[in-house]
């Protein structure tokens, strides 16, 4: 459903990044919140080789509606050929905030 919370995935370089990107997501209302978190390491096959690297995680807070408007957002402004962006269903949580996320990210707002 359309109404349905999301928690998206990212990953990016650095925190220049992704503190951009948070702020063009919650801008266009994309996302009600971003938490970005600096200091994860990554280690992962990339063409061909296994990679280890300091990445910076984030959290963007969505609907389900607004989901591909995100992704295209993020393949716009990531500085990543092939960006890190899966999405999660919200299995439950505290009613207000998830209310407060369906509000922030309806594009009529």
């Amino acid at each position: 459903m359309a109404d349905d919370v999301l928690a998206v995935y990212l990953t990016f370089p650095d925190e220049a990044s992704a503190e951009q990107l948070a702020r063009v997501l919650v801008e266009r209302r994309l996302a009600a919140c971003v938490n970005v978190m600096p200091g994860a390491r990554s280690c992962y096959r990339w063409e061909g080789a296994v990679v280890t690297e300091a990445e910076v995680l984030a959290v963007a807070k969505t609907r389900a509606g607004r989901l591909d408007a995100l992704v295209a957002a993020v393949r716009e402004f990531h500085p990543f050929d092939l960006p890190c962006v899966v999405a999660y269903p919200s299995a439950g949580g505290d009613a207000a905030y998830l209310d407060w996320i369906r509000d922030e990210t309806r594009a009529e707002a």
